[in-house]
């Protein structure tokens, strides 16, 4: 599988809430950098992010595009996150199930075939009065 491929399935198994057969992409090791949050290491810790995350939102990936660096191991996405959000997270207006589509960059670091690195990047104050509107 190429990291491009890789990358692609990622994504699909995301839209198809698979998140096990997610994980089983993603280096032990991995590192994942939540947008406007905190650094998380380790394949149990990104697990437990995909499984609190599908708690609240039940969200898919839309108008997917890939980027791939010059040496091949470092990719960008960026897609919208098309969503509802469901129970209300801490520190963010109450959930009513509000609709919401958000433009998002991701960047991956690809090492020995998998992914080792992921960095979200999407805009919390655009998403927040989307859902703030109902």
């Amino acid at each position: 599988m190429t990291n491009i491929e890789l990358i692609r399935t990622y994504y699909s198994l995301f839209n198809e809430k698979r998140y096990d057969e997610m994980a089983e992409l993603l280096d032990e090791k991995i590192v994942h950098f939540i947008n406007e949050g905190s650094t998380e290491e380790g394949c149990e810790k990104f697990r437990s992010f995909l499984n609190t995350m599908d708690v609240h939102y039940d969200e898919q990936i839309e108008d997917l595009e890939l980027f791939i660096g010059e040496s091949a191991d470092r990719i960008a996405a960026e897609f919208y996150i098309v969503g509802i959000y469901k129970k209300t997270a801490e520190g963010l207006p109450q959930a009513r199930n509000q609709k919401y589509k958000v433009p998002v960059g991701a960047f991956f670091e690809i090492k020995n075939k998998k992914i080792f690195r992921i960095t979200n990047y999407y805009n919390l104050k655009e998403w927040v009065e989307q859902v703030s509107q109902w």
